[in-house]
């Protein structure tokens, strides 16, 4: 997969943290916080968020070559 990373670290752990939240309040609230667990996994697992591209915004302190 070719993209530019655009999360960093203190950025990845946030939405690491957001994504063990919203797994627990899928089981407690509504199944659909699932998604929002799915979500934020993946944009810190693959530090990218596909909103910071549209907006051009970067949470990385070093730039892809």
């Amino acid at each position: 997969m070719n993209y530019k990373k655009n999360v960093g670290r203190l950025d990845q752990m946030i939405r690491y943290g957001l994504a063990i939240v919203f797994l627990f309040l899928s089981f407690w609230v509504d199944l659909w916080f699932f998604i929002g667990t799915i979500v934020f996994f993946i944009s810190a697992y693959f530090e990218f968020c596909p909103i910071y591209k549209i907006f051009g915004w970067s949470t990385c302190k070093i730039k892809d070559k």
